[in-house]
C-alpha cells in the first residue's frame, strides 16, 4: 500500500479523468423509424455525477469539441455543481459520441464514433496539475489510454496523483470496438494495476482480466497487485469485495430492469462518496459490517438507476437511496 496523503485537507473529494461524450439511447419510434434520445455520458463523468447527486465535491478532467454536444456537457457538469476548470475544448475536433443498442435482456452494447474524438485529444500539456493535488480521490479509467495523446497525458495524471498522495481508483472499463484486439485490452488494462488503490471491475471484466469468474480466485488475483479495496459488480446478483484477506458477497435488489446503462458508474461513485473522509489507513480499519454497508448502499444506487432509462438522468439522490434501503430491508 502506497504512503498517506500530504495531510491537507482537499478541496475536492474526487477528481476524475476520462472520456466525456454523448450517448444517444434507444427510446422507442418516430413514425416507424428507430429512434435514440440524447444523454450526457462517459463512465468518468458518470461516477461524478452520482457523487456530486449524494453531496460529495468532484472535478473533471477532459475533452470536448466545440460543438452543441461539447456546451451540453459542460452546462451539465455546471447544473450539477462540478468543477469544470480542468475541461478543455477542441476547435478542430468534435465531440465524441456513442450510440447504445439493448438487447432483449436490456444489456447493452456500444458504437462509438470516435475516430478521431475530442476525448483522445487531451495532452499532457492540458493537465491541470492543482486540480489533482487538491483531491482526495483521483479517479481514471481504461478507455483514456486507447489512443494518443490522451494514453500520456493519463500517465502523467497518475503520477501527479501519486505524488500528492491522493488514492488512485481505477475503472478497467472493457470497450471491444476501441481496442485492436482482446489482448492488447488485457495487457494495457493490467499495466495500470500496480498503481491503483480502489478498483472496480464487473464480474465480466474480472474474468477477462484475471481468467475466472469466480469472485473468491478472481478477487484475490486482482488484489495481488497490492490493491486496498477490490469492488465486484455483479450486475443485478450485487456485489463483492476484498481488502486483503476479508472478502464478502453483498447481496443486490430485486428490481424491474429499464436499462442497464450506468449501474456500474452509478455504483461505483456511492462507493467513492462514502469514502470521501477516510484515508487508505481508515479504509483498512474499517470493520466488515462497515465494508457491507457501504456496498449495500452501492448496490442500492445500482439498483435504483437501472430502473430508469439512460445513465445521468436515472440516478438517485441520499434520500431516494436511504428510503429505498429502509424499504426494502421492511420488506425482508
Amino acid at each position: 500500500m502506497r504512503p498517506e496523503g500530504k495531510g491537507k485537507k482537499p478541496m475536492y473529494d474526487v477528481t476524475a479523468l476520462g472520456e466525456i461524450l454523448i450517448d444517444f439511447t434507444p427510446c422507442g419510434e418516430c413514425d416507424g423509424v428507430p429512434a435514440f434520445a440524447q444523454n450526457p455520458g462517459g463512465a468518468p463523468l458518470n461516477v461524478l455525477v452520482q457523487n456530486a447527486h449524494l453531496g460529495g465535491k468532484t472535478a473533471f478532467i477532459g475533452k470536448v469539441g466545440a460543438d452543441g454536444f461539447g456546451n451540453s456537457l459542460r452546462q451539465l457538469m455546471v447544473g450539477n455543481h462540478i468543477e469544470t476548470r480542468g475541461l478543455m475544448v477542441s476547435q478542430d475536433i468534435h465531440t465524441t459520441l456513442a450510440f447504445v443498442q439493448l438487447d432483449e435482456k436490456r444489456e447493452r452494447s456500444f458504437s462509438f464514433y470516435r475516430n478521431l474524438g475530442a476525448d483522445i485529444m487531451l495532452t499532457q500539456q492540458e493537465i491541470d496539475a492543482d486540480l489533482i493535488r487538491q483531491s482526495h480521490i483521483f479517479h481514471f479509467g481504461s478507455l483514456s489510454v486507447t489512443a494518443e495523446p490522451a494514453r500520456s497525458a493519463t500517465l502523467a495524471a497518475i503520477n501527479i496523483a501519486k505524488d500528492a498522495g491522493c488514492i488512485l481508483s481505477y475503472d478497467p472499463n472493457y470497450r471491444a470496438p476501441l481496442w485492436h484486439s482482446e489482448k492488447e485490452a488485457v495487457d494495457a488494462m493490467l499495466a495500470l494495476m500496480p498503481d491503483v488503490d480502489l478498483l472496480k471491475v464487473s464480474d465480466e471484466e474480472m474474468e477477462l482480466l484475471v481468467g475466472t469468474r469466480d469472485l473468491n480466485e478472481g478477487s484475490k488475483r486482482l488484489a495481488a497487485y497490492d490493491i486496498a479495496l477490490v469492488c465486484i459488480s455483479c450486475g443485478g446478483k450485487g456485489s463483492y469485495f476484498r481488502r486483503g484477506n476479508d472478502c464478502r458477497y453483498v447481496p443486490g435488489y430485486n428490481v424491474t430492469i429499464e436499462d442497464t446503462n450506468g449501474a456500474g458508474d452509478s455504483f461505483f461513485g456511492a462507493v467513492h462518496y462514502q469514502l470521501r473522509n477516510k484515508t487508505l489507513t481508515d479504509i483498512n480499519a474499517m470493520t466488515m459490517e462497515e465494508l457491507t454497508q457501504l456496498f449495500r448502499f452501492a448496490n442500492a444506487a445500482g439498483a435504483l438507476t437501472i430502473q430508469k432509462k439512460g445513465a445521468i438522468p436515472a440516478m438517485a439522490r441520499l434520500d431516494t437511496i436511504r428510503a429505498f434501503i429502509r424499504e426494502q430491508d421492511w420488506q425482508i
